[in-house]
């Protein structure tokens, strides 16, 4: 990787001079954009502040990796960092000489920013608890890393239609959202030997899609060929011409999905007759002395380790503010074998702490992020920061956190809420149990904002689905019309999946009042 990181470093210069060229006006926002993007930057809306995208592999950090990214926010005087739906961190309101910056010294400390955007294969996601679950089938976390290692080995050479995203899950719950990836792998146990399910061509956003079956089991050995083998199809059948229909799930849309099979079977073949990529992984061992505790909290896991737990902590829509992040790592430095894992949600997991440790970690957090279902919920960056973003999707789930203080209403009744800005789904709003999507609508005349009512999305257990779409409900209205929601499901003393199933007049009359 020392060549990779100095053809790297090579790169900042240049692209330092053509976001000055940007800042001052002498290129297009579109321009910069299909160069920055590759380089793991976005403007903000406006142009004048930059967010540059820290390439977590897999979400897997250390104390130490976390130490850096707290000290790098520091020095650039920001008072947060961001998490997101990809298991990465972003630093948000950077001048274009502090992205360079930061890429520069990034880089220099393991961490890579290039294909964190653009026309490149993303981050891996993984499932958080992989390697530490009671109910995993197997550990996933080393052949996600092999992935994210292949991706970057070559990561400047790459000339996709648009973005790639692998995931890995290690059960059927699906925590690393492998079934509604372009490529996604699912751990299965058979006769004692590793194995994954495939799945291939789905994807979230406009005209989103659930991945499609491939036909038989793989040894998790072959990871690799079939990484290549998506790639190489995405590369042969991917619409080079129109950006809007650049993704895996319209090759599946045109081809049907007998023939998408047809044809990956054919790359895989061609792949599997001209590479070696056996792959060859070793578990790791998790040798720390637990301490068992009798403890029932909503946040602690108990790792199939015996005495050994993983705290989970969840920034309000993934706005890590670095006063909390000091606190957390002030709570768990002198602690032996600690790793953090980012989530699809936004949050993130402390694993191997013992007993001990686990319940100091969640006595300091308590109340600094999301304790409830609802305070745990995920939103995508949105307005004003976000350039396509058509609707402020923090500030929503802020103003309905507010309206349920207000209405002193703490009760932990509703299911977590996806926010997006716009129809992309960043806020994973499309597999929410309740999920929004922002838009401009007339309504009286008048532009409003309005955000797009999804309901019963979901993901894993066999059973994923997307939400049906309702109608729509003004920015202003949707924290009463939610709060209405848990008073009377709390009413009837049912859960928020009992009465979608049992009680679907009650929920039309309650939603039906707001839309417009």
């Amino acid at each position: 990787m020392d060549n990779l990181k100095n053809i790297l470093l090579n790169e900042i210069s240049d692209f330092r001079d053509f976001g000055h060229k940007f800042e001052n006006k002498e290129i297009s926002t579109a321009e910069f954009k299909g160069v920055s993007g590759g380089m793991g930057v976005y403007a903000h809306r406006g142009g004048k502040e930059f967010m540059i995208r820290l390439r977590i592999p897999s979400g897997i950090m250390n104390v130490e990796q976390l130490k850096f990214v707290y000290k790098l926010a520091k020095e650039k005087n920001l008072d947060s960092i961001h998490t997101t739906t990809r298991q990465a961190i972003q630093l948000h309101g950077l001048s274009i000489d502090e992205v360079c910056d930061v890429m520069i010294e990034a880089l220099n400390n393991g961490i890579y920013t290039r294909g964190g955007g653009g026309n490149f294969p993303r981050n891996v996601s993984i499932s958080p608890l992989s390697g530490v679950e009671k109910e995993e089938e197997f550990d996933v976390t080393p052949y996600a890393q092999a992935v994210n290692n292949h991706f970057m080995s070559k990561i400047t050479t790459y000339k996709l239609p648009r973005k790639l995203k692998v995931s890995f899950s290690n059960n059927e719950k699906d925590c690393g959202n492998a079934k509604i990836a372009d490529l996604g792998f699912i751990a299965v146990k058979k006769d004692g030997k590793d194995y994954f399910k495939v799945y291939i061509t789905g994807g979230l956003g406009r005209n989103a899609a659930k991945a499609i079956s491939y036909d038989q089991l793989i040894e998790a050995k072959d990871v690799l060929y079939h990484v290549e083998a998506m790639t190489n199809l995405f590369m042969a059948e991917g619409d080079y011409e129109n950006k809007n229909k650049a993704r895996t799930r319209y090759i599946t849309a045109r081809m049907g999905e007998e023939a998408v099979i047809e044809c990956y079977k054919k790359h895989l073949a061609e792949v599997m007759e001209k590479e070696d990529l056996d792959l060859v992984v070793e578990e790791s061992k998790i040798n720390k002395v637990g301490t068992k505790i009798e403890l029932n909290h909503n946040r602690l896991i108990e790792q199939k380790q015996e005495g050994l737990y993983t705290v989970n902590f969840h920034p309000i829509g993934g706005i890590l503010k670095l006063d909390t992040l000091k606190i957390i790592i002030e709570s768990i430095q002198n602690s032996k074998d600690i790793d953090i894992r980012l989530a699809m949600d936004e949050s993130m997991y402390i694993r191997n702490l013992d007993g001990n440790e686990a319940k100091v970690l969640l006595e300091v957090t308590e109340k600094l992020g999301g304790e409830t279902k609802l305070e745990q919920s995920t939103s995508c960056i949105g307005v004003p920061t976000c350039q396509i973003g058509i609707a402020e999707s923090q500030s929503l789930l802020h103003e309905t956190l507010d309206y349920f203080k207000e209405m002193n209403f703490d009760k932990d009744i509703l299911p977590a809420i996806h926010i997006s800005g716009c129809n992309n789904s960043c806020g994973t709003h499309q597999i929410g149990a309740l999920g929004f999507a922002g838009k401009k609508k007339r309504v009286n005349d008048v532009s409003k904002e309005v955000f797009e009512l999804h309901i019963g999305g979901k993901i894993g257990n066999g059973d994923t689905e997307f939400g049906k779409i309702l109608g729509d409900i003004c920015r202003e209205d949707i924290p009463k019309c939610l709060y209405d929601l848990a008073v009377e499901i709390d009413r009837l003393g049912l859960t928020y999946n009992e009465f979608l199933v049992t009680k679907k007049e009650n929920l039309d009359n309650i939603v039906g009042k707001y839309f417009v």
